[in-house]
């Protein structure tokens, strides 16, 4: 990559706050990282975490992982593990040691340094919906992606300060040819966000496109940029039991720059895994250690997550489950192990309804949980999921930004303030038996601020609600989401850069883009 001189940036973080601030679609919840304060829910004993840790350690000594990647095996070979053809066999005091390396919690910053994410410890980080191939909305029901879709979905990424970063594409716009997608979608991401965003490994070409994007969009220089984490990446393993070329192609590419890899491999129960939750979560384990083994090998201090996304299936269907008591017991569990190995941990908001209904609001909820109680610190398609991953739903956005402001309300101090004023011993004392406290001094001086005030749920009663409409939490939605996109401005960001990210993009597509197999 060639190096280009620091340039002077505008950031568009808080300027661009303050011109929405004047229209407001919504009231919402100032922007934060949001720190966890709940001790984690640990089903395991002591006895059972050394159980899954040693069955781990047995798949990867006595079974191996195929690593589907030349480079990959040389790097292993280098290391001393146990190489033959494509499968790797690891020593567990090969594999501890290397992700003693990892650290146990980094910072992500992005062009605007005022949206830096913390990863790691108890802090939790939430990312819109990412890789759909269809979107759904109620006036124009379900649809193939487009790019217009793929628009309006970074814009509600943008906005929502709930939504801490822009993750894979929250629809693939297939409207757009694979050739060139990456390009118009990068550029649409540093341009319509300020906020920390990914690259998928999905081509050595495409990685080296979105890497020198992202700094042009900095306006750093290499050094400076690579210098601290600043974009990532997400890998999937093949599961069961191998890495394939393009992921640890794009990984090994972030690794050697220090910039941040997860790696989530696909273990659903009862098909890519085995049916039991724990024996799903020891090959989680085995598939996630080895690839982050790998990585700091090449990289000692590399920043990595372990991307639990284990579930079950339905053993009717075979179709993905999620949301269910075995996703929340297996991401309990997988938190247990990850803190056992000094990893953060990522998850997801995820559910398998097919709109946005009750169905698809329990199942989240359940997955939002279990985020919660197993020291989740980065949420993956926190907003807008629906059909396992098949449906970006615009009136699901929504609802599921609702939901995520509660989450961040419910992590407030000030909830479990047990100082004299909060406890309230006084105010109890002057009302007394036969007053009330709508009235009294400690409520006027708090009331404003006492609870949270959502933006989407309707507290009226029926007669109010039916006179106004009687609409269903997924019609007021679909009216936010539409008076968001009347409303949105994109952040600023420098002329010069936006020029320079432009003919970068034009380049490129004058180059043909990246090579396809269509």
């Amino acid at each position: 990559m060639s190096e280009k001189p620091t340039r002077t940036r505008r950031s568009g973080g808080r300027a661009g706050n303050a011109r929405r601030a004047a229209k407001r679609a919504i009231e919402q919840t100032p922007w934060r990282i949001p720190v966890n304060t709940d001790a984690p829910t640990e089903p395991l004993p002591p006895e059972g975490v050394e159980a899954l840790h040693n069955a781990a350690m047995e798949v990867l000594e006595e079974i191996g992982i195929e690593f589907l990647n030349d480079e990959a095996l040389d790097y292993l070979r280098k290391a001393g593990c146990k190489v033959e053809d494509q499968n790797v066999k690891m020593d567990r005091a090969w594999v501890m040691e290397m992700i003693s390396h990892a650290p146990s919690q980094f910072d992500i910053t992005p062009r605007n340094p005022d949206r830096k994410i913390t990863i790691g410890g108890k802090h939790m980080c939430f990312v819109n919906v990412s890789s759909p191939p269809n979107v759904m909305d109620l006036d124009r029901g379900h649809r193939v992606g487009d790019m217009d879709s793929f628009r309006d979905l970074i814009k509600f990424t943008q906005y929502f300060n709930c939504i801490h970063v822009a993750g894979g594409y929250p629809v693939e716009p297939v409207d757009v040819h694979a050739s060139i997608r990456h390009l118009d979608c990068l550029y649409d991401k540093l341009t319509l966000t300020d906020k920390v965003v990914h690259a998928y490994s999905l081509g050595s070409e495409r990685v080296e496109d979105v890497l020198e994007m992202t700094r042009i969009a900095s306006g750093l220089d290499a050094d400076e940029f690579f210098s601290k984490p600043r974009v990532y990446t997400n890998i999937n393993s093949s599961s069961p039991l191998k890495h394939d070329w393009p992921m640890l192609d794009g990984a090994m590419r972030f690794a050697r720059r220090g910039q941040p890899v997860v790696v989530t491999p696909f273990t659903l129960a009862g098909a890519m895994a085995p049916v039991t939750m724990p024996g799903a979560v020891v090959q989680f384990l085995a598939e996630g250690l080895a690839a982050i083994a790998l990585f700091q090998f090449i990289n000692p201090g590399c920043p990595c997550i372990l991307g639990s996304f284990t579930s079950n299936v339905d053993m009717k269907s075979g179709a993905p489950a999620f949301g269910t008591p075995e996703y929340v017991r297996a991401t309990q569990i997988s938190g247990q192990m990850t803190r056992h190995y000094g990893i953060p941990l990522r998850a997801s908001n995820a559910c398998a309804a097919n709109a946005p209904d009750g169905q698809a609001m329990w199942e989240s909820m359940n997955s939002m949980w279990a985020a919660v109680n197993s020291g989740v610190n980065l949420v993956y398609h926190a907003a807008g999921w629906l059909e396992g991953g098949l449906i970006a739903s615009y009136e699901k956005f929504i609802m599921d930004c609702e939901t995520l402001q509660q989450f961040q309300r419910y992590f407030e101090p000030a909830i479990v303030d047990y100082s004299p004023e909060s406890l309230a011993v006084d105010a109890i004392k002057d009302v007394g038996p036969d007053g009330h406290f709508f009235g009294c001094d400690h409520t006027q001086e708090r009331y404003e601020t006492a609870f949270y005030t959502p933006f989407l749920s309707d507290w009226r009663n029926y007669e109010a609600w039916e006179e106004a409409g009687s609409q269903w939490t997924a019609q007021r939605a679909n009216k936010v989401w539409k008076d968001i996109l009347g409303e949105f401005e994109a952040p600023a960001i420098d002329d010069g850069i936006k020029e320079e990210l432009q003919s970068f993009v034009a380049r490129r597509k004058s180059e043909g883009g990246v090579p396809t197999d269509f």
